[in-house]
């Protein structure tokens, strides 16, 4: 009875509810163009969220010094600001690279930065473009895995980081992974937690694997419905085990109004499909990359039992890296960031002391 309720829900409801909000994203396209041939609204390419919408944050934990930065690419020409938090001594033993997805920012990772840093380690946690405090494109089509990736290579570079400790989670692994193949002198160590290197597929050629796509394809659905509209309240009262409205504000605070939610709102649709996109192609050589030239150096497998989005991927990590360390968080669900910030931290404690 279980196995018919679950496939029941993955193969009938699910797609059900797929198709009629794709139906709903034609619609809305239509009618989106005639609207503009209409109407020209004009709007500023990047905007900054005020300083007070943060203003209540000391009271979670989120205590620490801002940084910014400008970061050039060339030709006079610079990103839009980036923030990012850096907490402990600059000569530390340990670096440890902290990167957060969608839809949340450096405010994730307030509980794990404490015991890590009593531990002597230097942890910097930034915040991706159009997340969090650093500044954010207002048009969606500005938004793209390029940009993220050459954000945190920028940063990494900026900031001088060698042989440090990534932990990455959500769209952190899926970038972070990725910029590991392009600057692995970077990196001694990965944490993986709740994330994945999706590559697309060519075909849905059995039961099993349509049921393990669907809900992900049901949540990208929804996302391009919303839009800059996206419910960042509902997302986390559903995803976190034992949401507060207080946390639940500070993780909506970065967005004052739609206008600073097109990062927010392009990431999920960043998520390759199929397999004949160049972020599939990336995420393909990032796997091969991992399991080729890793091998020799550590990995930490952390996800937690109650996130069903991420789930599958576990199993593909640990194919990809069968000498890593495993641990499960028991308890937590998609952020388990927060929902078990400091048993997490205490785990990536142990690994880097090889005691895992």
């Amino acid at each position: 009875m279980r196995a018919f309720k679950y496939y029941m829900k993955r193969l009938v409801i699910f797609p059900s509810v797929i198709i009629t909000v794709q139906s709903l994203n034609v619609f809305k396209r239509v009618f989106g163009a005639l609207a503009n041939s209409f109407f020209d609204v004009r709007k500023p390419l990047v905007v900054r969220t005020p300083e007070e919408r943060f203003a209540n944050l000391d009271s979670l934990g989120y205590t620490y010094k801002p940084n910014y930065v400008d970061l050039s690419i060339g030709g006079n020409k610079k990103l839009p600001r980036v923030h990012y938090i850096d907490e402990g001594p600059e000569n530390a033993s340990e670096t440890i690279l902290c990167l957060h997805g969608e839809p949340s920012w450096s405010f994730l990772y307030r509980h794990m930065i404490p015991p890590l840093v009593a531990s002597g380690y230097r942890v910097i946690a930034p915040d991706f473009i159009g997340f969090g405090k650093s500044d954010k494109f207002t048009y969606q089509e500005s938004y793209s895995h390029d940009l993220h990736t050459l954000t945190l290579r920028l940063l990494i570079d900026h900031l001088k980081i060698k042989n440090s400790t990534m932990v990455c989670q959500d769209w952190g692994g899926l970038t972070g992974l990725s910029v590991v193949k392009d600057l692995p002198e970077a990196f001694s160590r990965l944490v993986i937690m709740n994330t994945g290197l999706p590559c697309g597929t060519k075909r849905l050629y059995s039961p099993q694997v349509i049921a393990g796509f669907t809900p992900f394809l049901m949540w990208r659905s929804l996302v391009e419905l919303f839009s800059t509209q996206l419910p960042i309240r509902q997302v986390f009262l559903r995803s976190l085990i034992k949401p507060t409205q207080a946390i639940v504000d500070a993780y909506e605070s970065p967005y004052p109004s739609a206008l600073y939610m097109a990062g927010a709102a392009q990431w999920p649709l960043l998520v390759p499909v199929t397999a004949n996109t160049p972020v599939a192609a990336d995420m393909k050589a990032t796997r091969e990359y991992l399991a080729t030239n890793w091998t020799h150096k550590s990995a930490l497998i952390m996800f937690s039992d109650r996130d069903p989005i991420t789930r599958p991927s576990k199993a593909m990590f640990e194919g990809l890296l069968p000498h890593a360390a495993k641990k499960t968080v028991v308890g937590a669900g998609h952020f388990l960031q927060e929902d078990k910030g400091e048993e997490c931290a205490k785990n990536i404690i142990a690994f880097i002391d090889n005691k895992l």
